[in-house]
């Protein structure tokens, strides 16, 4: 009996020696840094990297748009001060009266009627 147990405890033993060694490989296949779950990690981490300097460049760009835009807000509501005032004062003063046209001359039947750029140039020569 007890060389059967023996046995048993022996075959045991290899079937878990012959286990841990398909376990290691396929852990190594595993954590491979060019095909398995370590290749991606990788990547990931990389990816990951690039990702936290580009939000960091964005937070900065768009820190300094917000300073921009806020002067330029300041600036365009001292603008818009200024003018309520130039406005209000224009309100103040009365409008000139329109002055008459000068009534154009008639054509008589000598002359014949010409546009005004031709009357001036006609009487230059």
């Amino acid at each position: 009996m007890d060389l059967i147990a023996d046995i048993l405890l022996i075959a045991g033993a290899f079937g878990a020696g012959f286990y841990c060694f398909v376990l290691g490989r396929r852990l190594k296949r595993f954590n491979n840094l060019e095909k398995g779950v370590g290749g991606a990690v990788a990547v990931l981490s990389a990816q990951v990297d690039d990702l936290t300097k580009t939000l960091e460049a964005a937070q900065t760009t768009a820190a300094s748009s917000a300073e921009a835009l806020s002067d330029l807000t300041i600036r365009a509501e001292e603008m818009s001060r200024k003018l309520e005032l130039q406005m209000a004062s224009l309100h103040d003063i009365s409008a000139p009266e329109p002055k008459a046209d000068p009534e154009p001359t008639a054509a008589t039947e000598d002359t014949p009627a010409q546009p005004l750029f031709m009357r001036r140039s006609a009487g230059t020569q």
